[in-house]
C-alpha cells in the first residue's frame, strides 16, 4: 500500500509500505476517513528532520505515515484480542496515542502523558493517511452507525480536543463562553458548547470565520480585525465579561484577550499550542480570582463520551469539512490546506 509521508519544506511523498499485520493485541483498520489537522503543518512545513527536534521528539530516521485523525472499520484482529469487545467489521475511531497501559497516566486514559513513552500515531508511529493502519486495541473507540466516518475522524483530534476543553471548564447552560479562534477546533467548541446550552461568543480575526460560527450555534460573533474583542465581549455581557473563555488560536493576542475578557471568578482554558503570552498577573488573574487551565487533547474515555454526546445530540460535525480528497491528491490537498484559508480537509475512501 502507499501512505503519505511528510518530507520537509512543505513537501510530501506517497511511499510504498507493506500492508500492516496485527500483533497479538493489535487490530488493522481499513481507513475510511483520515482528517487533516493544523498540527500536521508543524511536520509538513519545516526542513527535513527539523520538526522532530522542535517538538522534542526522537526521529527514527524511517519514513512515517502521516495522519493522526483516523477512522474506519476493523479489518483484522490479533490473536489475543477479545472477540467480546472488538470484532472484524466494527466501526471505530481512534485515540491517537499508544502508551504503556500500566503507568498512572495510562490507567486513567491519558496515554499521551505516559510516564514511560508514548507512540503518537501519524507522528512517531504510522498513521491514517493510508488504506490500512495498525493500532493497539486499547486505542479504539466505538463509533455508532449514526456517526459518520468523517465525524469520527474529527473526534480523533480537533473536535475531541474542543470537547476536552469544555469538560475541563465544566460548561453548561449557566454559562456565557467566549471562544477565541474559529478554525476547526474553535468551530467544534462553538458547536459543542451551544449544544451544552451555553451562550457562545465566537471571536476571530477573520470576518468570514467569525460569521461562519453562527452556523455552528454562536449567539454572537466578534470580528477582532475590526473591534477590540475584550470591549465587545464586555458590551455583550453588561460589563461583566465572559464567565468562561477558551483560546484555540495559540496566538499571544488571542490568549491575552481570553484572559482579559473573563469576568471575576471566571475560568479560562488555553487549547491552542505554540508561542508565548505576557499577562499582567495582578489585575488580570489574581484580583479577578481567575482560574487558568491548559487542556491537551483528551483522554480515551473522554473521547468515548464525545462520540456519545455527538450521537445523542445529532450534531452535524461534518459541516467542518470544506474539502474532501483522495490519497492520490495528497500533494494538492496539503498545498491548499497550508494556506489556512478554508475549513477542514479530510481524506476519504
Amino acid at each position: 500500500m502507499r501512505g503519505v509521508v511528510f518530507t520537509g519544506d512543505s513537501t510530501l511523498d506517497l511511499v510504498d509500505f507493506p500492508d500492516p499485520k496485527p500483533g497479538p493485541r493489535d487490530v488493522v483498520l481499513e481507513i475510511k476517513a483520515s482528517g487533516m489537522c493544523g498540527s500536521d503543518l508543524k511536520l509538513y512545513r519545516p526542513p527535513a528532520g527539523a520538526a522532530f527536534k522542535a517538538l522534542g521528539l526522537k526521529d527514527s530516521g524511517e519514513p512515517v505515515i502521516a495522519g493522526h485523525e483516523p477512522c474506519g472499520i476493523v479489518a483484522e484482529v490479533g490473536r489475543d484480542v477479545d472477540a467480546r469487545t472488538v470484532r472484524v467489521g466494527d466501526r471505530v475511531t481512534l485515540h491517537h496515542y499508544q502508551g504503556c497501559w500500566s503507568c498512572r497516566q495510562c490507567r486513567t486514559g491519558w496515554t499521551q502523558m505516559c510516564e514511560r513513552t508514548a507512540i503518537v500515531y501519524g507522528v512517531t508511529g504510522h498513521g491514517g493517511h493510508a488504506p490500512y493502519m495498525r493500532a493497539a486495541v486499547e486505542t479504539l473507540v466505538g463509533l455508532p452507525d449514526e456517526v459518520s466516518f468523517t465525524t469520527g475522524a474529527a473526534i480523533s483530534c480537533g473536535t475531541g480536543t474542543a470537547f476536552g476543553a469544555l469538560v475541563r471548564l465544566d460548561v453548561s447552560a449557566r454559562d456565557t463562553v467566549a471562544i477565541f479562534g474559529q478554525g476547526p477546533v474553535g468551530l467544534s467548541a462553538t458547536q459543542l458548547a451551544a449544544a451544552m446550552g451555553a451562550q457562545v461568543i465566537a471571536v476571530d480575526v477573520s470576518a468570514e470565520r467569525a460569521q461562519r460560527a453562527q452556523e455552528f450555534g454562536a449567539a454572537h460573533v466578534v470580528d477582532a480585525s475590526n473591534e477590540d474583542p475584550v470591549e465587545a465581549i464586555r458590551a455583550l455581557t453588561g460589563g461583566r465579561g465572559a464567565g468562561k473563555a477558551i483560546d484555540t488560536s495559540g496566538t499571544a493576542p488571542g490568549r491575552s484577550a481570553s484572559v482579559r475578557c473573563a469576568s471575576a471568578w471566571g475560568k479560562v482554558c488555553f487549547v491552542g499550542e505554540g508561542g508565548e503570552v505576557t499577562l499582567n498577573v495582578s489585575p488580570e488573574i489574581i484580583r479577578k480570582q481567575l482560574t487558568l487551565v491548559g487542556s491537551w487533547t483528551l483522554s480515551n474515555t473522554a473521547q468515548a463520551d464525545c462520540v456519545r454526546f455527538i450521537a445523542e445530540h445529532g450534531l452535524e460535525v461534518d459541516q467542518l469539512f470544506t474539502d474532501r480528497w483522495t490519497l492520490d491528491q495528497a500533494e494538492t490537498a496539503y498545498r491548499s490546506f497550508d494556506k489556512q484559508a478554508a475549513g477542514k480537509g479530510v481524506f476519504v475512501s
